[in-house]
């Protein structure tokens, strides 16, 4: 047996930049051990796996280490590759996931749209073990899926060298910071050490997070925003009630395919 990869920059629009993502498109479900294992020898941040359900989609994330119940970056990815290589005619794509119903358009000048949950985060008491554990003390503690850290500016985000020691034993999927931008509307990083990714270059659902918290502090429903990871990523985000729209390019960096499970 044979298996296609896809490997793609997503929310970039030049190689080497955005969040690389390795996606496997499946005629029917592996085994979940063997899906976690490709993952982890793929070791990037996430691996999305996807059938084909009649005229949508069904689709699932790993890290190296877990499975996850919502990922951005590689559900981008996988849409860029049924556009581009798998004969995808629809300008929409639906994808059937643990969160639920989610959709990729096809907008003008290469962009694909995310439509996302909104999952508003809400203020919690201050956590001691989270600002040791990332050196640095939040002027807002929140949570949604992850603990949502408010800073007071760009420079403070970039400054952030957390200790992952200290954060991999606090239970939660991540831990976004966040601040106004200098040059965009928000400024945003995504450390999740306890899922085996110790920061994320760029996080799609670290979004549905902070479009609703960023979009009610600023009082505005269109946001630009850049993850400030080493490899950067922009993406172009929207309210939309009770959902979100992220939106951004995607760049392949190679097609190959999987050898050897004959062997297993």
């Amino acid at each position: 047996m044979k298996l296609k990869l896809f490997q793609v920059d997503a929310f970039a629009s030049k190689l080497f930049s955005g969040n690389p993502a390795a996606v496997v498109p499946l005629t029917k479900w592996l085994d979940d051990e063997l899906m976690l294992s490709i993952a982890a020898e793929n070791n990037l941040s996430e691996t999305a796996f996807f059938v084909e359900e009649g005229d949508e989609y069904s689709i699932r994330w790993f890290t190296p280490e877990v499975e996850i119940n919502l990922c951005g970056h590689a559900t981008l990815a996988s849409a860029h590759v049924l556009f581009n290589y798998l004969n995808y005619s629809r300008s929409k794509i639906i994808f059937n996931s643990m969160s639920g119903k989610l959709s990729v358009e096809k907008k003008e000048n290469d962009i694909l749209a995310l439509n996302f949950p909104s999952l508003k985060p809400e203020l919690i008491l201050p956590v001691d073990e989270i600002s040791k554990g990332l050196g640095a003390v939040p002027k807002e503690f929140l949570k949604s899926i992850d603990y949502f850290l408010v800073f007071e500016n760009e420079e403070e985000i970039l400054s952030i060298n957390p200790d992952f020691n200290i954060l991999k034993n606090i239970q939660t999927r991540g831990f976004i910071v966040t601040a106004k931008g200098n040059n965009s509307d928000f400024v945003s990083r995504f450390f999740a050490p306890g899922a085996g990714v110790n920061e994320d270059p760029v996080t799609g659902s670290a979004h549905s997070q902070l479009i609703p918290y960023w979009s009610e502090k600023l009082n505005k429903n269109d946001l630009y925003a850049i993850q400030l990871s080493k490899r950067k990523g922009e993406l172009f985000c929207s309210q939309l009630n009770d959902r979100v729209e992220i939106a951004g390019k995607s760049v392949t960096y190679l097609i190959g395919e999987i050898e050897g499970l004959k062997n297993l």
